[in-house]
């Protein structure tokens, strides 16, 4: 008995200290995207900080009192308001990252964001991000961002 009762600890221990390397996995992938996201804005790069999006119609963003559904109405709407005449899409900035799994293939992120522009405003604001673990990596779902 003494003896199941040790097995069982060790398996215990491994699982837990599985679940935690998945766990930072997890945290580093999804701020590589992030990152990479975050280069790509500044390299005026849109298709590529979309990438981290899901490529789906069921991706939703909420801003403000609005509802995007769908990756082509998140780019259409970042074209629009970034890339559009008289916009420009400035230097992006992402800080105060908090990434916190909710398993082995979903988590939740909250972060803020600040963008410079060439006639030295700074807009800044507030996200939460929803990502999944799905096929094609760590991908956002569902964006809300609030902004002043």
């Amino acid at each position: 008995m003494r003896d199941l009762i040790l097995l069982a600890g060790v398996i215990a221990s491994l699982t837990i200290f599985t679940a935690k390397g998945g766990d930072d996995s997890g945290k580093a992938a999804i701020n590589k995207v992030i990152q990479d996201q975050q280069a790509a804005w500044n390299r005026k790069d849109l298709e590529g900080f979309m990438s981290g999006y899901w490529n789906s119609p069921a991706l939703t963003f909420f801003s403000g009192a609005r509802e995007s559904k769908g990756w082509d109405a998140a780019i259409d709407r970042y074209r629009k308001n970034y890339q559009g005449t008289g916009h420009e899409m400035g230097h992006l900035e992402f800080s105060n990252l908090r990434i916190e799994m909710l398993g082995s293939n979903a988590a939740f992120v909250r972060g803020e964001f600040k963008l410079t522009m060439s006639d030295g405003k700074k807009p800044r604001g507030l996200f939460t991000l929803i990502f999944r673990k799905l096929p094609e990596g760590w991908k956002v779902v569902h964006d809300q961002s609030a902004g002043e």
